[in-house]
C-alpha cells in the first residue's frame, strides 16, 4: 500500500502529482472540488479504514453534487482505496467496508481482483463522470498477471466468469475470487464443476450474469471477507430470491463472509476471522447435501 504510487512524481511532475498531508477528508475534499472544476482527478486513501474520516466529502459532497445541481455539475472523481486482511495491520487497517459505499447513492464502486481488470477499470474510472470508489486489497498488490501493452478499457457493470461449472455458482470479490478459484480446482478432483464469477464492481453490479449462472446450477455460495451482518452477499442473495431464479434454486444460499468482530492483530487469530479455501469448501459443500 506504501508502493503503488511510487515514481509518478518523477514521471509526471509536482504539478499532477501531488505529495499531501495525512489529511484523508482535506484529500477527498480538494479531489471533488477538483472534479467539479473540470478535472479528473485520482486520489488515494492509503486504508479504506480512514475514508471514513473523509466520509462528509464522500458521502454528503461528491456522491450528491451532480444530482443536486442537476446534472449541472459533474464529479468524475476516482479514489483509489485498499482494505481487507492478511498482513495483521489489526482492526484499523484491515476491514472490508465495501457495502458502506455501495449503499450510497451517487457513487460507483469498483473492486477488482487481477493485473488486467485492475488497469482496465481504473482506465474506465478515470472517463466516468461520476464519483468511484476504486477498491483494492492489500494482499493482491504481489499478484502478477498479463495485462496487454496496447489501449484497452474493462467496462465497468460487467461481470466476469472466472471458471465455467454446472453444479454450484460461486460468486467473490477481490481476493476471494482466488480463493474460489483454489477451492473449485480441489472441488473439480472430487467431481463437483463450480462456476465462479467475480461481480468487477459492486456498483453497477451485473445481476444478469450471476441470474442466468444460478439458473444454470441451481444452486449459489456467495464469498465476501467483509463480516457476514449487512454485508454485500445479501445484496446478491436477495437479487437472486427476488428473480425469476429463485425457482430454479435446489438448495439455500450460501453466505460465506467474514466474521461479526474487529479483525485481530494476532497472525494466529487473522486467518479465523476470515474465509479461507476450506470455509469456501464447506459452503459449496452445503449447497449439495
Amino acid at each position: 500500500a506504501f508502493g503503488v504510487t511510487q515514481g509518478l512524481i518523477d514521471e509526471f511532475g509536482p504539478e499532477r502529482v501531488r505529495d499531501t498531508p495525512i489529511s484523508e477528508a482535506a484529500i477527498a475534499g480538494a479531489g471533488a472540488g477538483a472534479a467539479v472544476t473540470g478535472m479528473r482527478p485520482v486520489v488515494e486513501i492509503m486504508f479504506i479504514d480512514f475514508a471514513t474520516v473523509a466520509a462528509d466529502q464522500i458521502v454528503n459532497q461528491a456522491a450528491k453534487m451532480r444530482y443536486m445541481f442537476g446534472g449541472a455539475s459533474k464529479v468524475p472523481l476516482v479514489i483509489r482505496t485498499q482494505g481487507g486482511a492478511g498482513r495483521s495491520a489489526a482492526a484499523q487497517h484491515s476491514q472490508s467496508l465495501e457495502a458502506w459505499y455501495v449503499h450510497i447513492p451517487g457513487l460507483v464502486v469498483i473492486m477488482p481482483s487481477t493485473p488486467y481488470d485492475a488497469k482496465g477499470l481504473l482506465k474506465s474510472a478515470i472517463r466516468d463522470d461520476n464519483p468511484v470508489m476504486f477498491i483494492e486489497h492489500k494482499m493482491l498488490y504481489g499478484v502478477k498477471g498479463e495485462v496487454p501493452d496496447q489501449e484497452y478499457l474493462v467496462p465497468i457493470g460487467v461481470a466476469d466468469v472466472k471458471r465455467t461449472g454446472s453444479d454450484v455458482t460461486v460468486v467473490a470479490t477481490s481476493r476471494m475470487v482466488h480463493l474460489a478459484l483454489e477451492a473449485a480446482e480441489e472441488a473439480a478432483s472430487s467431481g463437483v464443476s463450480v462456476e465462479v464469477i467475480d461481480p468487477r464492481t459492486l456498483k453497477p453490479l451485473d445481476s444478469k450474469t450471476i441470474v442466468d449462472s444460478v439458473k444454470k446450477t441451481g444452486r449459489l455460495v456467495i464469498v465476501h471477507e467483509a463480516c457476514k451482518t449487512g454485508g454485500f452477499g445479501a445484496e446478491i442473495a436477495a437479487i437472486v430470491v427476488g428473480s425469476e431464479a429463485f425457482d430454479y434454486l435446489e438448495a439455500p444460499i450460501e453466505r460465506v463472509c467474514g466474521l461479526d468482530v474487529p479483525v485481530p492483530y494476532s497472525p494466529a487469530l487473522e486467518p479465523l476471522s476470515v474465509p479461507g479455501k476450506n470455509s469456501i469448501l464447506e459452503g459449496i459443500d452445503r449447497t449439495l447435501r
